[in-house]
């Protein structure tokens, strides 16, 4: 996958992951999901356009490091939606499924750049 792609992939997941959310009830905790789903899957897309430009392999690094955590955290919110029952399955598991698929390639993506002189 080129960076444009994922540029693309993680941009749409993250306004799927905001269209999930505001669906979510308005109760404390779906407000309480809401808000974290809401900053952690956005950050997935704004943190990879900053590894896209860092400066340096080291930053590029970090950067993927806090792509792959928010990924992970998003991951996390959606499995607490489906164990809370707060929206159906099988709305949550493909963009669910699409978060770990998102923090499998950039796993792969930092050992690569860490192995690279």
């Amino acid at each position: 996958m080129t960076k444009d792609e994922l540029i693309k992939r993680t941009k749409e997941f993250a306004h799927r992951c905001i269209k999930l959310a505001t669906n979510l009830p308005n109760t404390y905790l779906g407000n309480h999901i809401k808000g974290q789903l809401i900053r952690c899957s956005t950050s997935v897309a704004a943190n990879y356009r900053a590894a896209c430009v860092a400066h340096s392999k080291a930053s590029f690094v970090a950067k993927l490091s806090i792509v792959i955590e928010e990924a992970d955290e998003s991951e996390f919110w959606m499995e607490f939606i489906i164990d809370e029952k707060l929206i159906d399955t099988k709305l949550v598991e493909p963009l669910k499924n699409e978060a770990y698929e998102l923090a499998s390639i950039f796993i792969s993506s930092r050992k690569t750049a860490q192995q690279r002189k």
